[in-house]
């Protein structure tokens, strides 16, 4: 996608992309005598990326996806739970590491077993014996009822199989479902990080809070 755009940059700026688990930082250089000219003619290479990767740019110099997440939480004065199988409560973590996360941030289940996803956040439990706790039906059951049960604006549930071990027919190791919903809306996606399983919880966990942003 950004192809043609680093084959146009120009000669006196350098691009750098440095991949980690959870995302791609680009780092544009360059050097001369006059900052303000250098510093305008980054900003322009950057105005260009919006116009090509809008969606997938979320934050500049050291911001996390938790912090961007929990500065419009903050704006809208909206509220989030959680609902985490497979992540372990990975999400909760990475939440409560921005300081004054409390004023969006209610709590959450780590809803590991069937009998905490029926018992606590009221999934029916035929459709844990239908469809499998690791299905686009249950992560959406689990998320309305953590937000039901707590009355935020969002939520989030995860439900997986982390790997090594796990995996079942149609179901191989790395299957996670991430579901996220509000009052008005619920949207879900399956996803597959290979069978690394404490790369599956952080991936998971980030590409989770990527869906509420």
């Amino acid at each position: 996608m950004l192809e043609q755009w680093e084959l146009e940059l120009p000669r006196d700026i350098k691009v750098a992309y440095l991949p980690s688990p959870t995302s791609i930082r680009l780092r544009l250089t360059s050097s001369g005598a006059n900052r303000d000219i250098i510093e305008r003619n980054i900003q322009e290479q950057i105005n260009k990326l919006y116009t090509i990767i809008p969606d997938y740019i979320f934050g500049y110099d050291k911001d996390t996806m938790a912090e961007v997440v929990g500065h419009l939480l903050r704006e809208r004065k909206e509220t989030l739970t959680l609902a985490e199988s497979c992540t372990g409560g990975t999400i909760a973590h990475l939440v409560t590491q921005v300081s004054g996360s409390s004023s969006y941030f209610l709590g959450g289940i780590v809803a590991y077993s069937n009998e905490v996803k029926i018992n606590e956040l009221r999934v029916p439990k035929e459709l844990i014996e239908q469809f499998g706790a690791v299905s686009q039906q249950v992560v959406e059951a689990m998320a309305i009822g953590v937000r039901k049960k707590f009355m935020s604006d969002f939520s989030i549930a995860t439900s997986g199989i982390a790997g090594p071990t796990g995996a079942t027919t149609g179901k191989p190791v790395g299957t996670v479902w991430v579901a996220v919903t509000s009052r008005n809306k619920t949207v879900s996606q399956s996803f597959n990080f290979g069978s690394d399983r404490e790369r599956n919880i952080l991936r998971s966990s980030v590409t989770a809070l990527n869906m509420l942003r």
